[in-house]
This record gives structure tokens, C-alpha cells and sequence, in this order.
């Protein structure tokens, strides 16, 4: 029996996709999900989020996905090293 499970993806890329699709919608990117590489960084040469984007970024999620992400957290730099980082935090600790 699998009591407790969060419910599955289709798969870790349509999931990187659908937060892909979150990041261009938060933020008013003008780009299109295709185009954000998993692996790129978010910041600087990457994506080319700053902080404020970030903040942004981290409310969404909290209320789409029931977790918290805390602006003092250590493992920021890390969750939101690149698009793939961020999907795979979000897959393993959501709560919706």
C-alpha cells in the first residue's frame, strides 16, 4: 500500500516544464519554456534572475505547492541554482 506518497509526476521534464511555465508567467519572461535550459543557471548568465525574482518566484510556489521556502534558508542558493534544482526540491517536499 502506498499511503503517505505525494501524488506522481508524468514525468521529472514535464515537471521541469510546468515550472518553467510558472517561472515565465510570475515573472513576465519573455521567453518560452522550450528555451530555459534544465541545467542553465537562473541567475546572471543564465536565466538572469536577480533577487527580487527570486522572491517572487519563491511565493508562487509556496502557494501553488503547499512548501515553504524561507528567504534565510542556506539551501537557496542551491534550490535555485538552475531550472532543474528548483523542479526537484518542488517534486520532493510538495504538499499539493
Amino acid at each position: 500500500m502506498q499511503d503517505n506518497q505525494k501524488p506522481i509526476v508524468s514525468s521529472s521534464a514535464d515537471f521541469q516544464r510546468e515550472i518553467a511555465e510558472l517561472l515565465i508567467e510570475c515573472l513576465n519572461l519573455d521567453v518560452t519554456a522550450d528555451q530555459i535550459i534544465p541545467d542553465a543557471p537562473l541567475y546572471d548568465k543564465g536565466l538572469g534572475l536577480d533577487s527580487i525574482d527570486v522572491l517572487e518566484v519563491a511565493l508562487v510556489v509556496s502557494k501553488r505547492y503547499g512548501l515553504q521556502l524561507r528567504a534565510d534558508s542556506t539551501d537557496n542558493q542551491h534550490i535555485f541554482s538552475s531550472l532543474r534544482s528548483l523542479a526537484d526540491y518542488i517534486a520532493t517536499e510538495r504538499t499539493l
